[in-house]
């Protein structure tokens, strides 16, 4: 009579599983598998400079030792093997696959792969937060290795503008400034309709006249500006994620347009990103704590105007329609000066020429007339307002050396530097 042994089912699968499991080839020990990101940055991860060198093959951030933000290392265990390392996904980048080959036994390699970044998602991010990172590494396809990664992910809004290193060596990232410059945003076709409605320009040419012609363009950009009753709005100068890096917040052009808040810098890219479009070429001029506008009147660059862009805050057109279209409303027949409030009419006749006071006195001028004669008060008051400045700072802005002063020329660093879009 036959006896029959009953074996517990998870025995079986236990046996059957160490029965067949094969042993690791490769020692973790020996490959010592290593996942770091770059250490200047302490861990803090800026979208907007992902974002802004997104069409570079070769990324160079500005490092000296390293041209990517994220590094691997192994210690090759045999010649020829083939390192793969697999980058989960996150909520900042899809699975990403990276593979090598290691020439030569023993000898210590390190790598510097470019993960698939959710560049929508990014643009998206508008509070800083941590992600965490896996990194898989697979030789000759048999896992050896897992390292996790954590970074703490800023604002799409914050712009780096310098990282001190670990040998007292300042990198500058301000170039970063003209990925801000958005000249492809899909709101500027309706502003450049609305801008040609306004009467300030019949055409926008761009260089094909002259410079008076150039000139006029922008000050049909900037009488929309004070249209839009886009207003300065303060945020400070830097602020500081870590003791070696400065950073600035920086508004999206279509976050200028709809909150109608700018501070220096915002406002520059805002009407920078107005000028590239139609063909200008925009520089902005940044010193310690403050930014200004420059452009070039000809396609050859030969002539400079500046443009104080805070000056537009100078000016609130839009209240001041809405005091004149009162004023109106409770007395028709209203003339001259007695259209506006005396506050109004002492805030911005001040900007009149004579003839043009005495015209708004007597009820000659038309109200679009005086808020075209004010808006070109003030745009001669904002040219001007930084020449001084520009001319005594000249040789530090054409010192590629010096840090503190920069001349950034939104077309040449197009180059190397595209607009964030969403």
């Amino acid at each position: 009579m036959r006896k029959f042994i009953l074996v517990p089912l998870a025995a079986v699968l236990l046996f059957v599983s160490c029965h067949h499991a094969k042993p690791k080839v490769y020692d973790p020990a020996y490959v010592r598998f290593e996942a770091s990101y770059n250490p200047y940055l302490e861990n803090q991860f800026y979208p907007s400079l992902i974002m802004g060198v997104a069409s570079l093959s070769d990324k160079n951030f500005g490092f000296n030792d390293t041209n990517a933000l994220f590094s691997v290392s192994v210690t090759a265990p045999a010649s020829n093997s083939v390192l793969r390392i697999t980058i989960d996904s996150s909520n900042l980048n899809y699975v990403t696959i990276f593979q090598e080959v290691l020439p030569v036994k023993d000898v210590r390699y390190t790598f510097h792969p470019s993960l698939k970044w959710k560049y929508d998602q990014l643009y998206k991010i508008r509070q800083q937060g941590t992600a965490d990172l896996t990194f898989t590494c697979y030789i000759n396809d048999e896992e050896v290795d897992v390292k996790n990664v954590r970074i703490n992910y800023r604002s799409a809004n914050d712009c780096l503008l310098s990282v001190l290193d670990s040998d007292g060596r300042l990198h500058d990232f301000r170039w970063l400034f003209a990925a801000y410059v958005n000249e492809e945003h899909p709101f500027i076709d309706s502003i450049l309709t609305n801008i040609m409605q306004q009467g300030v320009v019949s055409r926008i040419t761009g260089y094909q006249k002259d410079a008076k012609s150039v000139i006029n363009q922008v000050e049909a950009i900037w009488y929309y500006t004070l249209e839009r009753g886009i207003a300065y709005s303060s945020i400070s100068c830097t602020a500081s994620p870590t003791k070696n890096s400065n950073v600035q917040h920086i508004r999206f052009f279509d976050q200028v347009y709809q909150t109608r808040q700018a501070n220096c810098v915002d406002a520059c890219v805002f009407l920078a990103s107005i000028m590239r479009k139609i063909g200008l070429k925009p520089v902005i001029f940044v010193e310690p704590c403050h930014a200004y506008l420059g452009y070039y009147t000809d396609n050859k660059r030969r002539t400079l105007k500046l443009l104080e862009t805070t000056i537009t805050s100078w000016a609130d057109f839009p209240a001041l329609t809405k005091n004149y279209n009162e004023t109106i409303q409770r007395n028709p027949d209203a003339k001259g000066s007695e259209r506006i409030s005396s506050a109004m009419n002492a805030k911005y006749t001040k900007y009149l020429t004579d003839g043009q006071k005495k015209q708004w006195e007597n009820g000659t001028l038309s109200f679009e007339d005086f808020k075209r004669a004010v808006a070109h008060g003030l745009f001669l008051k904002a040219t001007d307002y930084d020449l001084d400045n520009y001319k005594n700072n000249r040789k530090y802005f054409s010192d590629p050396s010096n840090r503190t002063y920069q001349q950034l020329d939104i077309e040449l660093l197009r180059k190397m530097v595209q607009p964030i879009n969403g």
